[in-house]
Order: structure tokens, then sequence, then C-alpha cells
């Protein structure tokens, strides 16, 4: 049976580093939950024990600490390697797992989970590729590396991996993961806290912070359309847009987005805007139609991301973000 390589983090502080690096000790928290070296060795087992300890949490989260405790308890074996990011020093941390569980009722702070672990080295963060860096930063306190495991192990065994930040053809790849959980998190945040009518004064507030002036109106008045756009401020001057939001993450069909033509006038535009995407018709349609524009939950991100400073603090609360940079490929083929 092969050795397994996993990762482990020391609290949002570093609290657990001294254990960690002083003691021989790594360590998980979850005090509350108490000794599972008595409880039956199966998830469901720890699972309800982290329910019991903590009834007041979303069920997601215990499911998530459990999931966690069990691999620290069951799937983690005596030799299995250690991977220990510190912020400390940042340096990462190697070493092999010495011992089975043990409860520590006398350990300072919550981490009283603990197993024995000797460690073998340490290295600058440096010599290792931004994709290994970004696995072992995940937002897991416990967890499997599995992606670039043997980068691990080969700098353990002296061999050199990425000395070259710029040739790194990982960089491109994290960047990308990045990017893609930053939309993930927008569009999640929009379908679960602006539902209905929140998610129109959403768009109209979007429309705003993009130079036009944008009402919601209601439904039943207007014949479906949900917000007028215009350029001047009493409305009269063309171009008058219609729009139609979908607090929906499906996929929009032809017919809803030829009801909204329906609704246009030739010396009108079309706007239909949903958080999801939309049917090879729909977009066939559109593409004909020079006055109608479609925007999917895709395109919808990148307008949010161009005016998100602009917004009122309301709407950045419910889309807490903030200004970051992250490294970008200079590889021949990204530049093409």
């Amino acid at each position: 049976m092969s050795t397994a390589t996993w990762g482990i983090h020391a609290g949002k502080t570093s609290d657990a580093e001294p254990l960690f690096l002083e003691k021989n000790r790594i360590a998980l928290g979850w005090k509350e939950v108490g000794d599972l070296s008595t409880v039956e060795p199966n998830r469901e087992s720890i699972k309800e024990a982290v329910n019991c300890a903590y009834p007041g949490r979303k069920p997601m989260s215990n499911a998530v600490s459990a999931g966690q405790l069990f691999r620290f308890l069951h799937e983690m074996q005596d030799g299995d390697f250690v991977v220990y990011p510190s912020k400390a020093d940042r340096k990462i941390h190697v070493g092999v797992v010495t011992g089975g569980y043990e409860f520590s009722a006398s350990a300072v702070g919550v981490y009283v989970h603990q197993r024995p672990i000797e460690w073998r080295d340490s290295f600058p963060r440096t010599l290792f590729s931004q994709g290994a860096l970004y696995e072992i930063g995940s937002a897991l306190s416990f967890f499997s590396v599995k992606n670039y495991v043997d980068e691990f192990h080969a700098v353990l065994d002296g061999k050199a991996v990425s000395s070259d930040g710029m040739s790194d053809e990982t960089v491109s790849l994290v960047a990308e993961e990045i990017e893609e959980t930053t939309k993930d998190f927008i569009l999640k945040q929009l379908a679960k806290e602006l539902k209905g009518h929140k998610f129109e004064h959403f768009v109209a507030h979007l429309l705003e912070r993009m130079g036009y002036r944008a009402r919601v109106t209601r439904a039943s008045v207007d014949g479906g359309i949900d917000i007028i756009a215009h350029r001047d401020e009493l409305g009269f001057e063309p171009p008058i847009i219609k729009v139609q939001v979908k607090a929906t993450e499906g996929t929009v069909g032809d017919p809803q987005v030829s009801a909204l033509y329906g609704k246009v006038d030739s010396s009108e535009f079309g706007l239909l805007v949903t958080l999801g995407s939309y049917s090879k018709q729909a977009v066939d349609f559109a593409s004909n139609k020079s006055n109608l524009r479609l925007i999917n939950g895709e395109e919808l991100v990148e307008l949010i991301l161009d005016q998100y400073e602009r917004f009122d603090p309301t709407y950045q609360g419910i889309l807490p973000l903030r200004k970051v940079f992250i490294p970008q490929s200079t590889s021949s083929e990204d530049s093409e």
C-alpha cells in the first residue's frame, strides 16, 4: 500500500505552529467534539459527534468538519507524508507521521486531536511551482495532496522543480482557477441573496453605474418589462432600452427571448439578463436582431467586476470582494 500525502494548516493565525514544530505534533481543533477514540470508526458516528458538539452550525459546515476529522483519524496512516505551509517563516515543512490518533485534553488551545510527526526538512516557497503552492493553500484545515504530490517528494529528494517563476506553466492554471472561483462566488451570491425584484433592482443599479438612467417597472403594468433604461434624465430621447431579467441559473430558451423582442419597437432596444445561459436557438434568434442583446451569467460577472468599485455599499456587502494581483503567464502560447 503506497503512502499518502496530506496537507495541514495551523489555524488562521498560525496559533498551532509551536505545537507542530516544537512539540512535533500535528493537530486539529474542534475541541468540543471530545475524544474520538471512543467513537465508532465511521463517518456517520463522527458526524453525529460533531453535530452534538455544534448543534447551531449549518449541517454542511459540520459535515465538512466531520470529514476532516475522519480522514485524520482513520485514513491517515503511519508513514504518510505531511506538508505544512507555515505563514510565520514562509517555508514548506515536510514530515512523516509516526503514530496514531491521540486525544490531548490538556492541550493548549483547541488543538486536542493530535498525531506525532517527524519533520524531515523545510524548504523556501520559491522552490515550488505556483500550482503546488495553490493546492496546499486549501481552505480546509486538513486535506489530501494529490495534483502536485510528486513535486513535494522531488524537492524532499533534493531535485530541482521550479526555479523560474516566469516559465512556470502552472501560473496560468492558478490564475484561471482563481478567476473561475470568483465568478462562481458572484453568481452563487446573486442567486442566493437577490431573488425576484431584488435582482431587478440590482441590474438597474448596474446599468446606472454604466452611465444609464434606469427605473424598475411593475411587470403587470409594463407587459413583462422589468427595467426601462435610457441616457437622458427624463427618458424622452432615444434609444430606449427595455430590459428583462431572469434570476435563474438554468437555460433561457427561444420563447422567452422572442417574447421580449415582441415588446420592443423598431426604434427601441431589448436587453435580457440572466444568471444562467441561453439555448442555441435563443442565441441564433438574437444574433439576427441588431437591437436585441443577451447577457448571460459569465458576461454579467465581467460587467460587475468592471463597475464594482462604484457600487453602493449595500451591494458590495452582498458581494464582498477585494482587489488582488495574481501572476499572469508570459508563455508564448498565452501571448498568441
